[in-house]
C-alpha cells in the first residue's frame, strides 16, 4: 500500500490508451486501449483527402472505458494494487488538433445542431484543408511579423492551429460564429477531467500553444490582434478569447472532479497535469536530455530535441518550432518530423494490397531484410502526406524512381522504408547544421517496437546506432511522468525520468558496407528532394536513373 502510481492518458489518431505506472521504478502494471467508434478507424473522412476530423464524444467515452479497464488490469498484475494508490494523471494527445467550443468550454459537436457537422468537430492533426490559409499566414508574417516565423521554422503549416481556424471561418462561417473559442485537444482533456473547461478556469499547455499557435512570452502570448485582423477581422476578435493561462507540464490544471472519480473509480481531487502533444511526452518517456534526439515513429514521425534555455540557440529553418518549456521545463523544445511514415507502409500493405491479402507487414519485413541496400534499383521520396520538415510543404507528394517490369512488391516496400530513413537523415543534418548536436538517437512508438528492419535501415542510412525506449508506450509513460511530478512523487521531471525511464538492451548498429551504399544513394535522394521540393534548385536529373542502375548492378554481383 506504500506504492504510488500515476496514469498516462494517451490520445492517438485511432484510439485512446490508459497506462498505469509505478512512480518509483516505471513499472507498468495496467493498460487498456479503446478504438474510437466514429468514422473510419476513428477518423471522419470525406472525398477530399485533405479532410480528417474526429468526434469529441469519443474522447469522453474513451477516457471512462480505458481508465476503468486499466484499473482492473492493474489489479490482476499487481496483487496489492488499489485504485486509491493512483495519485496523479498526465495527458498526451495528437496535435495540432483544435476543436471549437462554446462559452462554457464545451465542444460545439455536443450541440445537436452541429452534431453531424465535420467543421464543428476536432480538426485532426493530419487535416490539410487549410493549405491556402497557411500560405497566407506565412506571407503576412514575412511582411510584418518575421519574428513569428523565426520561431516556427520559417513557414506556417496547414497542420497547425490558425490555418484550420481561418479555413473554418471561410468555409463554415456558421460554425465559426457559434464558437466562443478554439482549444487544442491536449488542453481540452485535462480541462474535461478537472471541470475547468470554462474560459475563466481554463489552462493551456505551452507545448501546443508555442509549436502550433505561435504563442511566445516574448510578444505577450499569441499573435497580436492587429496581425490576426489583417487575415480576417473576425480572427482578430478571437484573439481576446484565446486561453490566458499557458504553462508547461510540471503544473496541474486542477483536481479530478467528483463526477469523473465516480465514473472511473479513482479518488476525487487527484491532480491532472497540463497536457502536451504525444510526441513531446514520448520524448519525456524516452529519457530525453540535451544531446539526445528522440524519434517517435508511428503513422507519422516527430523528432524531438531539447537545449538549455540559458544558452543562445539559433533559429532553425524548417523546424516545427523552438519553444521554451514545451518538452521539459527549463529547456527549449525543438520539434521536427515527417508527415507520414507508418501511414506510407500502411498505404502499400492495406490500400494497394500487393498480391491481394497475402502480404502483411510482418511478411514484407522478413522479405525486405533479405535484400541488400541498392539491390532494387529503386529510390523514393517520403512525401505521401506532404513534407513536414525541412520543406514544410503539404502540397508535395510521393515519388518512386527506378521501376522496371521486374520490380517486386517487397522491393518497393523496402524503398519506402529507405525513403523515410533518408528523410530522417535530412532532419538530423538540419539540426546539426545549426549547432544542435545529436549525440545519440532513441526511438519509440509502434514501428520502433515492431519493425527491426526499419530500425536497421535507419542505422545504416544515418550511420548512427538506433536505441529503443524501454517502454512500448513511451508517450503514455511521459504523460504518467508529468502526473508523477504534479502529484509530488518526484521533485521535478529530471528526477522522475531517472526513476521511471530506461532503454531496451538491443541496439541496432550500422553496418559498414550498407552505410557506404547508402552514402551513394543519399545524394540522389537529395537531388530529387531539392528538385521537387525547392524553388531554388537548378540542376539536371539525367544521371539519377543511370546511377541507380549502376549501384544495383554492382550490389547484385
Amino acid at each position: 500500500m506504500n506504492e504510488q502510481y500515476t496514469i498516462g492518458l494517451d490520445y492517438g489518431t485511432n484510439s485512446v490508451r490508459t497506462l498505469i505506472v509505478n512512480t518509483a521504478n516505471g513499472r507498468e502494471v495496467g493498460t487498456a486501449v479503446w478504438h474510437y467508434e466514429h468514422g473510419d478507424a476513428g477518423v471522419i473522412l470525406a472525398r477530399d483527402p485533405n479532410l480528417a476530423r474526429q468526434h469529441p464524444a469519443d474522447y469522453l467515452k474513451g477516457a471512462e472505458i480505458t481508465i476503468k479497464k486499466a484499473l482492473a488490469d492493474a489489479k490482476k498484475n499487481a496483487r496489492r494494487f488499489k485504485p486509491e494508490q493512483v495519485i496523479g494523471i498526465g495527458v498526451d494527445t495528437t496535435g495540432s488538433t483544435p476543436l471549437p467550443v462554446d462559452a462554457a468550454g464545451q465542444p460545439l459537436a455536443f450541440n445537436r445542431k452541429f452534431a453531424k457537422n465535420p467543421a464543428a468537430m476536432a480538426w485532426l492533426w493530419k487535416d490539410h484543408m487549410g493549405v491556402a490559409e497557411a500560405a497566407e499566414i506565412t506571407e503576412l508574417a514575412k511582411k510584418i511579423r518575421p519574428q513569428f516565423l523565426a520561431k516556427c521554422g520559417g513557414t506556417y503549416s496547414s497542420e497547425w492551429f490558425f490555418s484550420k481556424i481561418l479555413h473554418c471561418l471561410r468555409t463554415a462561417p456558421e460554425v465559426f460564429a457559434s464558437a466562443h473559442s478554439w482549444v487544442e485537444l491536449a488542453d481540452y482533456i485535462p480541462a474535461m477531467l478537472t471541470g475547468t473547461e470554462a474560459p475563466d478556469k481554463f489552462t493551456a499547455g505551452v507545448c501546443a500553444a508555442g509549436h502550433k499557435a505561435m504563442w511566445n512570452a516574448g510578444w505577450n502570448g499569441y499573435p497580436d490582434a492587429e496581425f490576426l485582423s489583417q487575415l480576417d477581422p473576425k480572427l482578430g476578435l478571437l484573439r481576446s478569447r484565446l486561453p490566458g493561462r499557458v504553462h508547461p507540464i510540471d503544473r496541474a490544471v486542477g483536481g479530478l472532479t467528483e463526477g469523473w472519480a465516480k465514473k472511473t473509480g479513482l479518488r476525487t481531487g487527484i491532480p491532472v497535469a497540463v497536457g502536451a502533444f504525444d510526441a513531446h511526452l514520448g520524448a519525456v518517456g524516452s529519457g530525453i536530455q540535451p544531446g539526445i534526439l528522440v524519434k517517435i515513429i508511428g503513422t507519422s514521425t516527430c523528432d524531438i530535441a531539447v537545449s538549455p534555455n540559458k544558452e543562445r540557440l539559433a533559429d532553425v529553418p524548417g523546424l516545427c518550432g523552438i519553444v521554451d518549456g514545451s518538452v521539459l521545463p527549463g529547456y527549449f523544445g525543438l520539434e521536427a518530423g515527417q508527415s507520414a511514415v507508418g501511414d506510407i507502409f500502411n498505404w502499400w500493405v492495406h490500400y494497394i494490397k500487393p498480391h491481394g491479402e497475402k502480404l502483411s507487414h510482418r511478411n514484407l519485413d522478413a522479405e525486405a531484410a533479405k535484400l541488400l541496400p541498392g539491390e532494387s534499383g529503386l529510390l523514393a521520396l517520403d512525401w505521401n502526406n506532404g513534407n513536414r520538415t525541412v520543406l514544410v510543404d503539404q502540397r508535395l507528394t510521393g515519388l518512386l524512381v527506378g521501376q522496371t517490369l521486374y520490380t517486386s512488391p517487397v522491393e518497393i516496400y523496402r524503398a519506402l522504408i529507405e525513403a523515410t530513413a533518408f528523410g530522417a537523415l535530412t532532419i538530423i543534418n538540419r539540426f546539426e547544421e545549426y549547432g544542435v548536436k545529436i549525440g545519440q538517437v532513441v526511438n519509440c512508438g509502434g514501428i520502433a517496437e515492431k519493425s527491426a528492419i526499419t530500425m536497421q535501415i535507419y542505422a545504416d542510412v544515418t550511420g548512427r546506432p538506433m536505441k529503443v525506449s524501454r517502454s512500448a508506450q513511451s508517450c503514455a509513460l511521459g504523460a504518467a511522468i508529468a502526473g508523477a511530478v504534479v502529484a509530488g512523487a518526484h521533485k521535478d521531471c529530471a528526477a522522475a525520468q531517472k526513476a521511471m525511464c530506461g532503454l531496451k538492451p538491443k541496439i541496432f548498429k550500422p553496418t559498414t558496407k550498407a552505410h557506404e551504399t547508402y552514402r551513394e544513394l543519399y545524394p540522389l535522394y537529395r537531388k530529387l528532394h531539392d528538385a521537387f521540393g525547392t524553388k531554388d534548385w537548378h540542376g539536371n536529373l539525367f544521371d539519377v536513373m543511370k546511377k541507380l542502375i549502376e549501384i544495383r548492378q554492382r550490389v547484385r554481383k
